[in-house]
């Protein structure tokens, strides 16, 4: 195989392991969702944090039956895989002024907790 071949095959290689990756695996998203968030967030009610059900799709700071930081409640963020992965990796990289204090650093980690989300809190 040529140098090019090498090339393609691992890029191919790459590309698919990066979008393995990115699917998340909702089971073990559930177990991180209860011992990274569950002391905040729930999926059926608010608590320190708002409720997740039915998180995608939906503008950040905008149920009326929580209260947001004027950060969120002004970002203009629409919760989708990307937005979440961004806020997950860094809430106050991605949304200045927000209130919430802990961010999941592991790329695994959350591509697990967004597919978990997805699937429980589907409307």
């Amino acid at each position: 195989m040529t140098r090019y071949g090498h090339l393609l095959l691992g890029t191919a290689l790459l590309t698919s392991i990066s979008l393995a990756m990115a699917a998340g695996n909702d089971e073990r998203g559930q177990s991180l969702y209860q011992s990274h968030c569950a002391a905040c967030h729930s999926l059926e009610y608010n608590g320190v944090g708002p409720s997740h059900k039915g998180i995608f799709g939906r503008m950040a700071g905008k149920t009326s039956d929580y209260l947001y930081s004027e950060a969120l409640k002004s970002s203009k963020v629409v919760w989708t895989d990307k937005t979440l992965n961004l806020w997950l990796a860094d809430p106050e990289k991605f949304i200045p002024g927000q209130k919430m204090g802990i961010s999941v650093p592991d790329a695994g980690e959350r591509a697990d907790l967004i597919a978990y989300l997805k699937k429980a809190s589907a409307p």
